[in-house]
């Protein structure tokens, strides 16, 4: 009889490992995988954000995902920091520390949730780490012997530690950095290596960029809780933008899969989730303007079968963060002009507009549809040049190369880059805009579509044109336009962000010596 009961166990045993290796064939075979990314609305109590967490792991919307990401910090605080396993070691708090006395316990409960739901899990949280366990790091520790970071971990199926990143450009966190910035990544049982990299640092080539560049990577995680603004902030002259138009920029200007999650409370700016399959634009994307929301938002992304070519001859150090501290920029250092818009009319613009050395030229054409109405706010125009370096105090910056059109709530330039309070009806319909851009080479760098509809989404790739050639070793030709026989009536922005990042390297930028060192043959200084 027991011999009976073991051949049966081991009969067992052996068909469900191959049950289990035939799915996962399928799973790897299959063009598309499913992932799910998380609008989420934390509270100020660790036990209620975990509870939203578990009720959407198991919730119906995300039964057929192989992937959910949350966005960032809308978990944990620095009350409750927790230490995270190096997925080296290939540790699941679940099975090895079920009662919690190493790991906190929502880590442990979420490991679980991992394991008994069989997906991939992509969570952020408030990490801590004894300082004693980085020799390597000769910076002072703080009194209590811990450093605190903003972390992405990544549960498997099992409830393992696969993945681990740590934040490298804060926002003004009271967080630390590591010691050298992290570039993680993680395969996955349906044939996918993502990257992952948190909010701020979209807007830098460390990790973001240098993943794409230097890895090959076609497929990232993003937890955010983006605080959106308006494109050219009057504040500080920076293009900056609504949490999905960034998104979309990013994964259409890279060609790569995107999953975004964002913390959700539009009260304070919070907002803006979605999944992008690169060219195509969004699969699903949300901007929530009232209220917040947990919600799970779903789709089949299609996977990149080729492999993307990497370049292999950089061999600079990547500048992380900023070492010095640039003065607040105004508004006088913005070239920009008013769009002469008369009731009624029709009317058309054909310029070049310069910032110092760098010129963008605008093709534009409108219709006026009305008069506004008597003591009623409503948006006018401009068109606007900046080039520079994003100036935020205490944060790291990068550097800029941005023109577009975009919305003011009145005359002077000090009125721009401000939301309108209540929806205005359209007083313009633009029926062609187009922006042609001669940008300087440069050893990294990124140019992307950068375009706002009042609803606070952008266009999508059908509905504009974009086009960016090199036309020569020191120079690309860029052109966005709206697609023809398209009209736009609810705009806010329509522009190209040139992100430089640290701006080494650029055509001529620099001294004749610096940019022979480049491999600029005839330097132009």
């Amino acid at each position: 009889m027991a011999k009976n009961y073991w051949g049966f166990s081991l009969f067992y045993l052996a068909l469900g490992l191959m049950l289990n290796l035939s799915q996962q064939a399928s799973l790897f075979k299959r063009d598309f995988y499913t992932a799910g990314v998380v609008e989420f609305k934390p509270s100020n109590e660790l036990s209620d954000n975990l509870a939203g967490y578990l009720e959407i792991i198991h919730s119906q919307n995300a039964t057929s995902t192989d992937i959910i990401v949350f966005p960032e910090s809308t978990l944990n605080s620095a009350g409750s920091t927790t230490f995270v396993p190096n997925p080296e070691d290939q540790i699941s708090p679940c099975l090895s520390d079920p009662n919690a006395t190493y790991y906190e316990e929502f880590l442990v409960t979420l490991s679980c949730a991992a394991r008994n739901a069989s997906k991939y899990i992509v969570i952020n949280l408030t990490e801590k780490q004894k300082c004693e366990d980085v020799p390597e790091d000769t910076r002072p520790c703080a009194s209590n012997g811990l450093n605190v970071f903003n972390t992405n971990v990544v549960f498997d199926r099992q409830g393992v530690v696969v993945s681990r990143y740590r934040k490298v450009h804060l926002y003004g966190e009271p967080k630390n950095s590591t010691f050298l910035p992290e570039l993680s990544t993680f395969e996955t049982d349906f044939g996918v290596t993502f990257g992952h990299f948190i909010c701020f640092d979209i807007l830098f080539y460390t990790p973001a960029h240098q993943l794409i560049v230097e890895q090959g990577i076609t497929d990232f995680v993003y937890p955010a809780m983006w605080f959106s603004q308006l494109p050219f902030l009057t504040v500080n002259g920076i293009f900056s933008s609504k949490a999905v138009q960034i998104q979309l920029g990013w994964s259409y200007a890279n060609n790569v899969n995107l999953l975004a999650a964002g913390a959700s409370d539009p009260i304070v700016g919070n907002s803006g989730s979605g999944i992008y399959h690169g060219r195509s634009g969004s699969l699903r994307s949300v901007m929530r303007q009232e209220s917040g929301e947990r919600s799970i938002y779903v789709a089949r992304v299609p996977k990149y079968r080729t492999k993307r070519r990497m370049k292999r001859d950089l061999n600079r150090q990547v500048a992380t963060s900023s070492s010095f501290n640039i003065k607040r920029d105004y508004l006088e250092n913005f070239t920009s002009e008013e769009l002469q818009i008369d009731a009624g009319k029709t009317g058309n613009l054909s310029q070049n507009l310069c910032h110092g050395g760098f010129c963008c030229h605008f093709d534009l054409a409108w219709r006026s549809l009305r008069k506004p109405a008597r003591n009623t706010s409503h948006y006018s125009y401009r068109v606007g040049i900046y080039e520079g370096w994003r100036n935020e105090k205490r944060l790291d910056v990068n550097y800029i190369r941005n023109c577009g059109v975009f919305t003011c709530s009145g005359d002077s330039i000090d009125d721009c880059g401000q939301l309108l309070p209540d929806l205005q009806r359209p007083l313009v319909t633009f029926t062609h805009l187009e922006i042609r851009v001669t940008y300087p080479q440069s050893w990294v760098f990124l140019l992307f579509p950068d375009t706002l509809l009042d609803n606070l989404l952008p266009l999508e790739p059908k509905q504009f044109e974009w086009s960016q050639k090199r036309i020569s070793e020191e120079s690309h030709q860029v052109r966005l336009a709206l697609r023809k026989s398209l009209e736009v009536k609810h705009l806010l922005t329509f522009g190209i962000y040139g992100n430089y990042y640290n701006n080494e390297c650029t055509y001529g930028v620099g001294t004749a010596e610096e940019q022979l060192e480049c491999g600029y043959k005839n330097p132009k200084i």
